[in-house]
This record gives structure tokens, C-alpha cells and sequence, in this order.
């Protein structure tokens, strides 16, 4: 196993640097912009790398997941229209046509969906029936774009992507689920080069971003991890509340950005520049010190529910700190977006004069 997981990492980091080279002679680059603050153009390949090494590894070897076939078809599709993204920037509704066809190929096909919620309320079991067609297409789209959103800052997508599969796998490792399990191990291994080279390890020419085809890649696959995980009746090794915490950082930033988008008037998709990453480093921390932080309390909401799993503590609690937790989450982010927000009016204002 060590030697296969060795092997992988010199693929994808060898991919990487192949594609690095490619993606400029084909301008499949990020420039910066008003909200781009980087220097230089960055090749936008780093998901398109995960994507080809992570295919061929499950290609080669299926019996690791059931219905390997379909996963490997959509994922082909996602990341497709995500390379055209980078390049052609795809209107949203697009995006979310293709993403909702693929939430059906997972139900359809390989049988893949939310049946039930558990006892999140406390008041027993709620099973879905066919509003869990409905309610999986959301769950879906809400994950890929979860994933997309919190790709802000280097090392940002990476570091909480390997948290989550690093959670799930270890989850899934205790209940003898090994084959997701070690594919979880495998996507890790996978992420590793490109966080290097993401966070500059190997200098800031070597520099790659994930880009759209990444991060969808990424959010599709934790879903579809989850619902399998999680949805396989009574003998499921992952009870659905679980789920939300092992991607709770992500999901409240976007859950509270699109809630702030809306209040404002905005549409929810608008971009902007009042993510998680962006206030606290007008509070004044570094990117470097930003990254730690997030990826600190998404290691803090995942080990929550890793316990709250092994210990088997009763849904209904374990929904409602959630809950508590997102409220106060969502306090917290926009009195620290309003306070950023008026000290830097502040300053713009003692600078002009």
C-alpha cells in the first residue's frame, strides 16, 4: 500500500508539472483582477491533475466503488465544463443545469440518494420518500459550490479538502468501510502536490491554482462520498447530521455569504469579496496565519462530528449545535465584516486627506 500511495504522489505531482507547461501555451491561466490579487498569470490545472491521476488510479482498480463507472463519467462531464469555465467564464445558470443532469445520473444510475435525515428534530426517524429526489439535486449543487466558494486563498481548497476526506476516511476506517476509506487516503496523497505548489513550496514559478474544474471535482466527490456513506439503510457507517460537520466550514461560509448577498439586495451569485479568508485578513492576519486559522476550526467542526459519530451521541443534539453553531458563526463573520469594513472606509479616508 505504501509503495502504491508513493507511486501516486510522483504521478500527480508529475502531472502537475506537465500540465503547468501546457495550460499557458493554451491561456488556461488565472490574471489577476479587482478581486484577483495575485501577481502574474497562475495555470489554472491543479484540479485537472487530481482529476486525470485520481480517474486512472479508480480506472485501473473499480472494485474500489460501486458504480465506479458512472462517477468516473460525471466526473468527466464536471470537470470538463469547469476547464471551460476557467477559460470562458460559463454563466452560472450553465454550471447548475449540468450539475443538477449530474445529481440525476447519481440517483438514476448508480442509486445514490438521500433516503432520510435521520432523527436530526428528535422526534424519530425522517425518511424523504420522493421529495429526497428533490432534496439530493440541492445537496449536490450545495456541495460543489460549497467547495468552489471557499477557494480564496493559497492552500485554502486544498487544506480543507484533505480535512474532510482525512475526517470521512477515518470514519469510515473504524466502521470497516476500507474501500472509500482508502480512496479517501488516495485523494489525499493526490491533493498533496498540489498544495505544495499552490502555497509556492517550489517557488512562485511553479505556482498553480485549482481553478473551477478543481474545486467542482472536489465537491462532487465529497458528496458523493457522503450519500453513499451515509444512505446505505441501517447498516449506513455515517449518520446523515454527521455529514454537516465534516464539511461545516465551507458550507456556513457560503450558506452566510449567499444569506448577506440576499439581505443586501445582491444576487447570491454575485462575487464579492466578504468570504471568511477575506475578513479576517482585513482583521490583519497574513494569508499564511488566515490559512491556519480555517483550516484550524475545520479540523475543530470535523473532530465534532468524528466524535459525536464514534460516540454515538443522539442526532437531535448533534443538529442542534450545529445550528447554535452557525448562528453564532454567522454573528460573529458580520459584526467582523462590518468593523473591517468601516476601519478600512476609515483609513481610506484619513489617507485621502
Amino acid at each position: 500500500m505504501i509503495n502504491e500511495l508513493v507511486f501516486l504522489f510522483i504521478i500527480a505531482f508529475t502531472v502537475l508539472f506537465l500540465l503547468r507547461k501546457i495550460a499557458k501555451k493554451f491561456g488556461l491561466v488565472d490574471a489577476p483582477n479587482v478581486r484577483k490579487v495575485h501577481s502574474g498569470s497562475i495555470p489554472l490545472v491543479g484540479g485537472i491533475a487530481i482529476f486525470l491521476t485520481f480517474s486512472s488510479f479508480l480506472f485501473l482498480n473499480p472494485f474500489y466503488l460501486a458504480e465506479s463507472k458512472a462517477y468516473l463519467l460525471s466526473m468527466f462531464i464536471l470537470v470538463f465544463v469547469g476547464v471551460l469555465d476557467d477559460k470562458f467564464d460559463v454563466a452560472y445558470e450553465l454550471r447548475f443545469a449540468v450539475q443538477t443532469m449530474l445529481s440525476f445520473v447519481m440517483m438514476i444510475i448508480a442509486d445514490i440518494q438521500l433516503h432520510t435525515i435521520g432523527d436530526i428534530f428528535g422526534f424519530g426517524e425522517i425518511n424523504l420518500g420522493i421529495l429526497g429526489y428533490l432534496v439530493t439535486v440541492i445537496a449536490v449543487i450545495a456541495a460543489i459550490n460549497t467547495f468552489n466558494m471557499i477557494d480564496g486563498i493559497d492552500g485554502l481548497l486544498g487544506g480543507v479538502s484533505i480535512v474532510t476526506f482525512a475526517a470521512l476516511g477515518l470514519i469510515l476506517s473504524l466502521d470497516g468501510q476500507n474501500n472509500i476509506a482508502y480512496l479517501c487516503l488516495v485523494l489525499i496523497v493526490i491533493l498533496l502536490p498540489y498544495v505544495l505548489m499552490n502555497l509556492g513550496f517550489l517557488g512562485r514559478k511553479r505556482k498553480v491554482f485549482m481553478g473551477d474544474a478543481g474545486s467542482m471535482f472536489i465537491g462532487f466527490t465529497v458528496i458523493w462520498f457522503l450519500l453513499l456513506s451515509s444512505q446505505n439503510g441501517h447498516d449506513a457507517p455515517l449518520r446523515p447530521v454527521t455529514a454537516l460537520w465534516l464539511i461545516a466550514l465551507p458550507l456556513m461560509d457560503m450558506a452566510t455569504i449567499m444569506i448577506r448577498r440576499i439581505k443586501s439586495g445582491n444576487s447570491p451569485f454575485k462575487p464579492d469579496r466578504e468570504h471568511l479568508h477575506h475578513i479576517i485578513q482585513r482583521l490583519g492576519f497574513k494569508p499564511s496565519h488566515t490559512l491556519m486559522i480555517i483550516c484550524g476550526i475545520s479540523i475543530l467542526f470535523a473532530g465534532i462530528g468524528i466524535i459525536g459519530e464514534i460516540y454515538i451521541i443522539e442526532e437531535s443534539y448533534m443538529f442542534y449545535a450545529f445550528i447554535t453553531c452557525f448562528i453564532a458563526y454567522y454573528s460573529l463573520v458580520n459584526k467582523a465584516s462590518i468593523v473591517t469594513v468601516n476601519n478600512s472606509m476609515v483609513s481610506g479616508s484619513v489617507e485621502a486627506n
